[in-house]
């Protein structure tokens, strides 16, 4: 039996397992990018843009260089 076999075999999960991680991934990198961008200065324009209430506050400092 080859490798090819066994991954595509009837008791596999490995192809519904691979394709929920990377789908929950993606999901969680927009999340956390949305919530990043939003927190983040805003650039020429969108200064007085409101911030949508989902996105939760984050306080902090800006880093001294």
């Amino acid at each position: 039996m080859t490798l090819l076999q066994v991954a595509t075999g009837e008791g596999s999960a490995f192809p519904t397992a691979f394709t929920a991680v990377y789908i929950v991934g993606f999901i969680a990198a927009v999340t956390i990018g949305s919530i990043a961008w939003y927190n983040s200065k805003r650039p020429p324009g969108w200064e007085d843009k409101e911030r949508p209430d989902v996105v939760p506050e984050v306080d902090g400092e800006d880093p001294k260089v």
